[in-house]
């Protein structure tokens, strides 16, 4: 292949649709992803950008049993929200599907059929957990247990979510039903298996020698930790009543595993593209002058580079991936997103709640985009780097240049005269700029990629600082037009420039310099090979500004949400809490508990939390120590009357020896409450 490539086929990870996108989702692909898109766009290159909902996994079963409805309304709620999400926020997709349609029913079909006519799978009866209870066959994640890998207790029967690794739900220790909470039996059923163990040496050698220089790392290290275990045939059919039934004959029953079914999701959304476009697919696919891109997180990495590109190997007739730029994760507020306990920043109420200001939230996700470790977004960095980076130096340098054209030259942009030394520099400057972004770009280092694009609006704050205009045009009229002519093609250039990461400033800003009248339509080479972009006497829009200072009020009304959240989760785990084991009545006998009353009580030197307490408990005056501290201070609770457990083994706590336990609980609120007699009781009487 040429340093260019004819055509660009940029795939983007299928979101599941059993919820909307969080931001995680966007940080993670599909704002990398739109950048690269528009960006090769913006080189005149041919692209098409795929995506699509993912209909058929387990997790959109779990869903609708959640719900009480069916998978189909399922999906047909989320699609529209996450389609409709994707949409106002400018992520460019040419097309996004879905795996439900009929020409991805067809083509997953059509590429089981042809490679089970070839015998590339393996047929087996094998053994499959199996709940009793609920008559059903645990797929994936209807099963949960101890990953066998790094003894995660909470590991998914496909994957295992702390550590990454992806393996069968029988090879999970201790292995326990998400549909009835019973231990699964093993019972017999018949599979396909894509033996993944005969393409392990043509993998290594594609992957870990070929791509060695090319890949992320975090991508090579996990493909060359998958390899060096050792590949094992992989089933790709599944006993479900949800998903595309298996077509062949004996399969009644059986749906093809959702990892097998949709990264040909890809293909049929390009089919689906390319028919109403009136193009052909095919090279999009098979013609090795194409390249293959997948945007994925770090949780898909085994499956588009194992496991798919296998597939494609077997199949025999379709281009391997040429890269797979895979991120790490994003968290939130110093935890992890997790859709489940609502600890996420949701896309589609983040457009309700911050209307038009789709630009910031790309910009500050690529700014601390989790490229090569996991990352942190907080609502304080969102804010700050909104109002001193967009607002203080993007927004203020257009401000300044499109107030002071209309204040001196009605909008109009004026004639340079002679160039000085430092006009000259700077418009050099400016032109190396294309370069350096694109170079990131083409490395799939957007973070860089962005901070370069802002140092073309800090060139041109400095230029303006340095030159002052304001002053020159009270001594050299001419001086100040040639001033300003610079600073509007620095103007137009970072208007060219950031439309990958930031579409929507662009096209405003395109307007405010009323680009609809130039006779060029200009590209990104266009403003690496010309000084000249915007003419002497072309008109510019009225002046606007592109960005708005974010206020803590906004800011405050997110971390409430988010710690309504943390007190719902905390309500929620303290109500549900399991049952204990089962104790017999002689274990229970052997507890004392008497009715006690704190007599003192006062803060523990240099400990946050604890409180060293004095009790009555009628049979003496006792030391306990207790984690109390932050819930209560030792003033209000002197003359407390308590609960306490008087016959637990003393234990010394930062040399104070605490003699018994004072029993307390936590209200819906996560808040500390005593457990107090009812009634005024002596000190000392037991509690049966």
């Amino acid at each position: 292949m040429s340093k260019f490539p004819k055509r660009y086929t940029i795939t983007a990870a299928l979101p599941y649709t059993n919820g909307p996108v969080h931001i995680g989702h966007l940080a993670g692909v599909y704002v990398p992803a739109d950048i690269y898109a528009r960006y090769q766009r913006l080189q005149e290159r041919d692209v098409v950008f795929i995506c699509g909902s993912d209909e058929h996994g387990v997790p959109i079963t779990i869903k609708a049993k959640k719900e009480g409805i069916t998978p189909q309304e399922v999906v047909d709620k989320y699609h529209s929200i996450i389609k409709k999400s994707f949409d106002d926020f400018g992520i460019s997709f040419d097309n996004y599907s879905r795996t439900s349609a009929k020409i991805h029913h067809d083509t997953a079909s059509a590429f089981f059929k042809k490679l089970y006519e070839e015998g590339k799978f393996i047929e087996e009866i094998t053994e499959q957990l199996y709940d009793e209870e609920a008559q059903q066959f645990l797929a994936d994640r209807f099963v949960t247990g101890t990953c066998p890998k790094c003894g995660n207790e909470e590991s998914y029967g496909d994957q295992c979510e702390r550590c990454g690794t992806s393996h069968n739900a029988t090879d999970l220790i201790n292995p326990k039903s998400t549909i009835s909470g019973s231990k699964p039996v093993l019972k017999e059923t018949k599979h396909w298996f894509l033996p993944l163990d005969q393409y392990e040496s043509w993998l290594k050698e594609w992957i870990v020698v070929g791509h060695k220089n090319d890949w992320k790392t975090n991508v090579l290290g996990q493909c060359k930790s998958w390899i060096d275990d050792g590949l094992r045939p992989r089933a790709v059919t599944r006993d479900l009543d949800w998903g595309i039934p298996v077509p062949v004959d004996g399969a009644d029953g059986k749906v093809l595993y959702v990892w097998f079914d949709a990264p040909i999701g890809y293909i049929s959304a390009t089919k689906e593209w390319a028919e109403r476009e009136g193009k052909d697919w095919e090279p999009y696919w098979k013609d090795e002058e194409s390249k293959l891109l997948h945007f994925i997180g770090k949780d898909n990495i085994v499956f588009h580079c194992i496991i798919f590109p296998s597939m494609l190997k077997a199949e025999g007739s379709y281009i391997l991936p040429n890269n797979v730029p895979a991120n790490e994760f994003l968290n939130l507020e110093g935890n992890k997103i997790s859709t489940s306990k609502n600890w996420a920043v949701w896309l589609h109420e983040y457009l309700q709640e911050f209307p038009n200001q789709q630009d910031v939230l790309r910009y500050v996700l690529t700014a601390n985009a989790p490229e090569t470790k996991d990352n942190d977004f907080t609502w304080a960095d969102f804010q700050a780097r909104n109002n001193n980076e967009l607002v203080a130096i993007f927004g203020n340098f257009i401000n300044r240049v499109t107030v002071l054209t209309h204040k001196y030259y009605n909008g109009e942009v004026p004639s340079s005269g002679v160039l000085s030394e430092t006009d000259e520099r700077t418009l050099q400057e400016l032109k190396t700029y294309p370069e350096v972004i694109a170079s990131s770009l083409e490395k799939y280092r957007f973070r860089e990629a962005q901070a370069e694009l802002m140092n073309v609006a800090r060139l041109g704050n400095k230029y303006l600082a340095d030159e002052e205009p304001w002053k020159t045009i009270k001594t050299d009229e001419e001086r100040t037009g040639t001033i300003m002519y610079v600073a509007l093609q620095i103007a137009t250039t970072l208007a060219v420039l950031c439309e990958p990461f930031l579409p929507f400033t662009s096209k405003k800003l395109k307007g405010l310099l009323n680009f609809s009248d130039l006779k060029e339509n200009l590209q990104w080479n266009t403003v690496s090979n010309n000084s000249n972009l915007l003419p002497t006497g072309h008109v510019c829009g009225e002046s606007e500004l592109l960005f708005s200072k974010i206020e803590d009020e906004q800011i405050q009304q997110q971390l409430d949400k988010l710690e309504a959240s943390k007190k719902a989760n905390k309500a929620m785990s303290t109500s549900l809490t399991p049952q204990k084991e089962t104790i017999s009545y002689d274990d229970f006998s052997k507890m004392d508990l008497r009715v006690g009353t704190i007599v003192e009580a006062e803060k523990m030197p240099k400990a946050n939390k604890l409180l060293v307490l004095k009790v009555d408990t009628g049979l003496d005056v006792r030391t306990i120590v207790s984690g109390i501290a932050e819930s209560f201070s030792p003033e209000e609770i002197v003359g407390k009357k308590v609960t306490v457990l008087v016959n637990l083994a003393p234990r010394a706590l930062r040399g104070v020896e605490s003699e018994g336990m004072i029993l307390m609980t936590e209200n819906a609120e996560g808040k500390l409450v005593f457990l107090n007699p009812d009634e005024e009781v002596p000190n000392g009487n037991t509690i049966n």
